[in-house]
């Protein structure tokens, strides 16, 4: 789901647009605007939105391109996850590098100053990655239990690693397939609240609120509904099956492997309640109110500002726990200027290989 459906301010005018009063409920050829008496500051929400994108801008950059660049250097590339890993960083780069396009736009008021071709084209690169990354996360979830579980002493490594490299091209292209749709309805619509033009899907006009809450709910069902059941059930068995060699260790294990869990959820319940819940507004099963609209308004940007921390949270859960990492991300930044001094030799005289529980928890195999 790109930001458009819910897109920070166009958002406020497909919604104005949308939610008519009772007696043009069925006329939706003469849209009428309900207006709600003390409305949130429609001003003040995008300069804190701006304010909050910026920094996951920020942070999700580094973060990834750290990832993507040291995983790219490093010449062991041994870890089961090594390749999901990689494209869920890509991914989560590609998200965040959009968002400064965003942020251009709502400094002017949610004016879309760069023409249909770039909204297309900037929604896109937001959707399909965005699925990409919920999916590369789903994926990896039922890979390490596979790998721990059945497939721990499973032969063929050449062959674990073609269905792998099978699977992230699956992942891609399901998320290209997701994020058509929306994109389809995109345009970049003169205003007729602003003094320009913005990017927001334009549906039939016969029936755009079943239309806006169809692409709704598929992203819901896809976001949110399938991968998080997965991703929970497949981590819980992975907390389950993660071998005893300490209860220290074990009890560490099956924090990260909960970790995991805990994430995805909080990064993305909240956002797919409130879509959920103005889903229901918009078919008509949840009765409209001015306060209704003045949460959903406020509720649909915030939370979905908060989701895309998973993006900079992403990086750290998946790259930094695991030790091997942490070395190559010294090795890149340390080694290459301190040869002279002698740190190089100390830290990698001071390296180990993984423990059982690195392995199990971060990388998803059992250490022969």
């Amino acid at each position: 789901m790109s930001l458009s459906t819910s897109d920070l301010s166009e958002l406020m005018e497909l919604w104005e647009e949308l939610n008519l009063t009772t007696a043009d409920h069925h006329n939706l050829s003469s849209v009428e605007t309900l207006l709600c008496s003390g409305a949130v500051s429609h001003a003040a929400l995008l300069h804190i939105l701006s304010v909050l994108y910026i920094f996951i801008f920020l942070v999700g950059l580094a973060a990834n391109a750290s990832v993507v660049w040291v995983t790219l250097r490093s010449d062991r590339n041994r870890h089961e996850m090594h390749l999901y890993v990689l494209n869920l960083a890509v991914a989560d780069l590609c998200v965040v590098a959009t968002l400064p396009v965003w942020v251009t736009s709502l400094l002017q008021g949610g004016r879309w100053p760069f023409g249909e071709a770039v909204c297309k084209i900037t929604h896109l690169i937001f959707s399909v990655n965005l699925f990409g990354s919920i999916f590369f996360l789903t994926c990896m979830s039922v890979d390490r239990f596979l790998s721990v579980t059945l497939l721990a002493n499973a032969p063929g490594g050449r062959r674990k690693k073609a269905v792998r490299w099978l699977v992230c091209v699956g992942v891609w292209l399901a998320a290209l397939a997701a994020s058509i749709p929306e994109i389809y309805f995109l345009q970049a619509v003169k205003s007729t609240h602003l003094d320009g033009a913005v990017c927001r899907p334009v549906y039939p006009p016969n029936n755009p609120r079943e239309w806006m809450a169809g692409i709704q709910l598929s992203f819901f069902v896809l976001g949110f509904a399938v991968p998080f059941p997965v991703i929970a059930v497949f981590y819980l068995l992975l907390a389950v099956a993660i071998p005893r060699s300490s209860d220290q260790e074990r009890r560490t294990g099956r924090r990260i492997v909960l970790a995991y869990i805990a994430v995805f959820l909080v990064c993305w319940l909240p956002f797919h309640a409130v879509l959920l819940l103005d889903t229901l507004t918009l078919l008509g099963a949840l009765p409209f109110s001015c306060r209704l609209e003045g949460f959903l308004d406020v509720a649909l940007h915030l939370t979905q500002c908060f989701s895309l921390l998973h993006c900079c949270i992403n990086p750290l859960l998946y790259n930094l726990l695991n030790r091997n990492y942490r070395y190559d991300l010294m090795k890149a930044f340390i080694f290459k200027y301190s040869s002279k001094t002698g740190l190089a030799r100390l830290i990698e005289a001071s390296h180990t290989s993984e423990t059982e529980l690195s392995v199990v928890a971060v990388d998803g195999s059992i250490p022969t």
